[in-house]
């Protein structure tokens, strides 16, 4: 079953819902109901509570309009038609909707006795739909803007097998048991306080594993000949202006004033890496340079989007800007696509895709950068034999794209990568190089990012490894416990000579049962459970327990050493 048939399934069905609500709470106003990646919603303006309940008695009367399989009818009429039939409803949202189509003609789609403001297409009847569930209900401002009204959205999703459902549903479980924000407070990993709103608090445990990232990031970069910068997270507001930032992108910009002066905080990292390009003259001999920034940033985000790591106000970008010649695009962009493959396979993330996003209407530079710039990202990916999907106007406002999603081990996507090809930016603050000519040229920059934001990137794998990190991830990778407070001493020699080999462990000498020490480690998801008891002290070997029940014997402790070590090196 193709998608598109899917969301034409799905948004037929976020009509049937709205029809069963209006059936419910007449007074209700509608907004829009779209289908989405995992199914549809709708927005309602209601004072009435949508319980657990009232989805209970909405899906009813769901089930009684597809009962009586309404044809879906099309009827074209003109904006001033349209907007006499939603205005003697009282539907204020369809009106304003209205007024903004450019078109002479609107489309309406009436099921039954109800109608509503829709291009289509859906199903052919109501009858037609067979599988679907509502989700959930939360709260959407009106076209996304916070100074607009708070309205009620509920979710829901539909299949056409009951199959696909049960499937997905399992999937929705799941992902709640790997719920990042519950697992995050569980591990110890990480909080959120009012006093910092939406930035998270890093504890000792979440600073290791984010530690480990930057560390693996660092050593692949060094490879491929990037060298790090780090740039001012405050600078004076004029570059924003000069970068187009503050005209394309001010509502998501925090401002301060220092000394008289306007200063911005940086919502994104590039500019900096010119003002370092801009430091001294460059020569065409000396392409690519390859700057990489670990750099936080700051943007403000609606409080209905936040969400745990995935959404925060401040994060830090895994940056790198690509310095080259024009003739060059293509090769650095390709040898970025690999180098982020091979980052997303070390974290097991084997089922990547990529999207090209071209020209947005609210953009910068010349249609022939903007071709030449598209095509050096299309080329990069042809030569590397990759399928890729193509996002009409959906580029950066300097530059188009390619993204990079990645599917987890419950088949959910997330995009996190991205390459930018840009022509304006060096236009914009006169970058220069000494060509082989003895004249000066202009370089072009490529924007890259593997992770995205390691915020969120962690967050994602916490839920990609439901918690259960790989060794070298591993907050805590060994736990040494002792059946009695006899066999103390020689857990604590074992303790002493797993730190001194730099594996992370801890200790437990505490006077409980031993069933009991090694529940608590399984739910703390630590890796290795070294369990000291008589035998182990009397042959002066070691007890080692897997995650997950898995008991691998009696071993030397060498032994033991020496296979965590290639586990941790190898980055399994």
């Amino acid at each position: 079953m193709t998608q598109e048939k899917l969301d034409i399934l799905r948004h037929s069905v976020s009509h049937v819902m709205a029809h069963a609500v209006k059936k419910l709470f007449p007074d209700v106003k509608l907004g829009i109901g779209p289908a989405i990646e995992e199914g549809f919603y709708y927005d309602f303006d209601t004072e009435n509570a949508f319980s657990d309940e009232t989805i209970i008695d909405i899906e009813n009367a769901m089930n009684d309009i597809i009962a009586k399989d309404y044809a879906f009818e099309r009827i074209e009429m003109t904006k001033k038609e349209a907007l006499k039939l939603f205005s003697s409803k009282g539907e204020l949202y369809k009106c304003e909707l209205i007024n903004e189509l450019e078109s002479v003609t609107v489309s309406i789609y009436k099921s039954g006795d109800f109608e509503d403001l829709c291009k289509g297409p859906h199903v052919a009847r109501t009858g037609t739909v067979k599988v679907f569930k509502l989700l959930s209900v939360a709260g959407a401002y009106w076209r996304g803007n916070e100074k607009n009204k708070m309205l009620k959205r509920i979710y829901g999703t539909a299949f056409f097998s009951q199959k696909e459902l049960k499937e997905y549903l399992f999937r929705l479980h799941e992902a709640k048991k790997r719920d990042h924000r519950i697992l995050g407070k569980a591990l110890d990993l990480f909080s959120f306080h009012n006093e910092a709103p939406a930035s998270p608090f890093f504890h000792p445990k979440g600073i290791v594993v984010y530690n480990e990232i930057i560390k693996y990031w660092r050593e692949e970069h060094e490879r491929e000949n990037y060298v790090e910068v780090k740039t001012p997270i405050i600078l004076r507001d004029e570059l924003w202006k000069q970068s187009g930032h503050y005209e394309h992108y001010k509502e998501h910009m925090y401002f301060t004033e220092i000394d008289g002066g306007q200063y911005a905080v940086k919502p994104m990292n590039c500019p900096g890496g010119l003002f370092i390009y801009k430091s001294r003259r460059h020569s065409y001999r000396e392409f690519p340079i390859k700057m990489a920034e670990l750099g936080l940033v700051h943007r403000h985000e609606l409080s209905g989007v936040l969400h745990g790591l995935f959404r925060v106000k401040s994060f830090t970008i895994d940056d790198a800007h690509i310095f080259c010649l024009e003739d060059m695009i293509t090769k650095e962009v390709s040898q970025a696509i690999k180098l982020i493959l091979k980052l997303y396979s070390t974290f097991n993330f084997h089922s990547v895709t990529m999207e090209l996003s071209t020209r947005p209407e609210k953009s910068m530079g010349s249609d022939e950068v903007w071709e030449k710039a598209t095509d050096g990202l299309k080329d990069a990916l042809d030569k590397n034999g990759i399928t890729y999907k193509i996002n009409e106007g959906d580029g950066a406002f300097y530059g188009p794209k390619i993204d990079f999603h990645i599917k987890d081990s419950l088949e959910r996507s997330w995009q996190c990568g991205t390459i930018q090809v840009d022509f304006s930016m060096p236009e914009r603050f006169k970058l220069d190089y000494i060509g082989a000519d003895g004249a000066f040229h202009r370089p072009v920059m490529i924007h890259r990012a593997a992770f995205g934001s390691l915020e969120r990137f962690l967050g994602i794998l916490i839920e990609h490894y439901g918690g259960a990190f790989p060794l070298w991830l591993s907050p805590v990778q060994v736990r040494v416990m002792s059946i009695s407070e006899k066999y103390e001493d020689y857990a604590r020699k074992i303790y002493s000579t797993l730190k001194e080999n730099n594996i992370r462990c801890d200790i437990d000498v505490r006077s409980e049962k031993i069933g009991y020490k090694i529940r608590e480690a399984e739910s703390l998801k630590i890796n290795y459970m070294i369990i000291i008891g008589e035998n182990e002290v009397t042959e002066n070997k070691i007890a080692v327990r897997g995650r997950g029940r898995k008991d691998l014997g009696a071993l030397s402790l060498d032994e033991f050493i020496h296979t965590a070590c290639e586990e941790i090196k190898n980055r399994k």
